[in-house]
């Protein structure tokens, strides 16, 4: 993409828009900075664009007069069906974003993985399995790290590992040369218009493949058929329950590849150092990622017997009188608090709630019953979530929680030796925290300070 004379504008001033903003001013290229919010708010980010020359539109009205500009770079998560967006289209504004000119600019072969849970474990193992092979490797994109900034110091010799959320990928028309997607449950349809359209925007990771690429799915998703006949590359496929012709599978207790040019066993599924069913289809896709661009089964079998996954996910976080607390935070959809739930066969107390995606409660309801011990709720969805148990036991024990400290404390007071504490609250954090990480943090701090008080050693990050 050429910016060279070009008016652009960059909408939202977040981690990956404030990198790009970096890399176009090292181009020569002075855009004009969009946001809701002012320049209070925006603090010392306002500062440091504002003494590079950089113009602002800010405030309630920052959306206005798009169609003055050449490029548009939205940042992920603006919902692209707003009127002053379609506007700007419908005038021939181009719109893209930072991830969509990191794919133009990168020479280097790109892995991507998308799907609806299990991105970013899936992603850091893949970096992990690339890294052991003898690769530099860099790693980023919705994980946290954008790398547009970085860009001009990756080779054609490098590989690039980039996990791609539905917002990343909605305005894109390239795909990585390997595209995973772990599986497809709800999720963002309080952005999304429709589950159709969260679909749409998951299918431009291997839409744009040609003949020599390679496309990755869950066998066991039912939206896989429909995608492996969509799909222009090689195809392979991952199965936790079933033998595949062509790709990664579970044979008993080992994860073995088959029809690849590493045929066989790498490790046992009682080797890996992850919790839960989920985090075996997480291996499985990142092996079989790896296998395609050449890493062996001997390097694999290393990292997967020692990686013990990322923050926020199942990570135990502390044991405080024989109760062992996990901050599962990552967990913003009921899919993913299912997963949480089936990693455990010790009693549960989970604590959930947070604000509200739209999506449904009772799948998550029935296995909140069978493996819960006493549910501690809080945040905007607690009424929707005890409805939807109360409509399968009415006298299941459910506790509320006014505050998210209150809740940890609660969980406290009902838990017994033995018994498991688990933040996995199926919903995202926007209605009390900035993000799930900020929420996961406290999580950790609060069980930090119930072992002080006890007198316990707890680990800490």
């Amino acid at each position: 993409m050429d910016l060279a004379k070009k008016k652009v504008a960059v909408v939202g001033l977040g981690l990956s828009n404030r990198a790009l903003i970096r890399y176009l001013l090292g181009q020569g290229v002075v855009p004009t900075a969009c946001d809701r919010l002012g320049p209070e708010e925006l603090g010392a980010a306002y500062g440091e664009l504002a003494a590079q020359g950089v113009a602002f539109r800010l405030g309630p009205g920052y959306l206005e007069d798009l169609e003055d500009f050449d490029v548009v770079f939205l940042t992920p998560g603006m919902p692209k069906h707003l009127p002053p967006i379609e506007k700007a289209k419908e005038a021939g504004v181009v719109l893209s974003s930072e991830i969509d000119l990191f794919f133009d600019l990168c020479p280097a072969p790109i892995v991507g993985i998308t799907g609806s849970s299990g991105k970013t474990t899936t992603t850091t193992l893949v970096g992990k399995l690339l890294a052991a092979g003898g690769r530099r490797v860099f790693v980023g994109g919705n994980i946290g790290t954008p790398l547009i900034d970085q860009v001009d110091s990756i080779t054609h010799e490098d590989r690039v590992v980039l996990e791609l959320s539905s917002f990343q990928l909605e305005l894109m028309e390239k795909s990585p040369h390997v595209a995973v997607i772990t599986n497809i449950t709800p999720n963002h349809l309080d952005v999304h218009p429709s589950m159709e359209h969260y679909v749409n925007a998951k299918k431009n990771i291997y839409r744009w493949q040609d003949e020599g690429d390679v496309a990755i799915f869950n066998d066991d998703d039912p939206y896989t058929p429909k995608m492996m006949q969509e799909a222009r590359g090689q195809v392979f496929t991952f199965s936790r329950f079933h033998p595949v012709a062509r790709g990664a599978w579970v044979d008993g207790e080992q994860i073995v590849l088959t029809g690849t040019e590493l045929e066989g066993t790498v490790c046992s599924v009682k080797d890996l150092a992850l919790l839960g069913g989920h985090n075996v289809d997480n291996v499985l896709a990142a092996c079989l990622a790896a296998a395609t661009v050449g890493v062996s089964r001997h390097h694999m079998a290393a990292v997967c017997r020692t990686f013990t996954g990322v923050a926020h996910r199942l990570e135990l976080v502390g044991e405080v009188r024989g109760v062992k607390y996990y901050n599962d935070s990552i967990a913003t959809t009921p899919a993913r608090a299912i997963a949480g739930l089936n990693a455990f066969t010790a009693p549960i107390i989970l604590i959930a709630g947070g604000s509200d995606k739209n999506l449904p409660f009772d799948e998550l309801a029935d296995h909140i019953i069978s493996r819960v011990k006493h549910l501690i709720l809080v945040g905007v969805t607690a009424e929707k979530i005890e409805r939807a148990v109360r409509g399968k036991k009415k006298d299941f024990p459910v506790l509320r929680a006014k505050e998210f400290s209150q809740a940890v404390k609660l969980a406290a007071t009902v838990a017994r030796p033995g018994d498991v504490v688990l933040l996995s609250p199926a919903c995202a954090s926007y209605d009390m925290f900035r993000n799930f990480e900020e929420r996961g943090d406290l999580f950790r701090r609060l069980v930090g300070e119930l072992a002080d008080e006890a007198g316990n050693a707890c680990p800490r990050r």
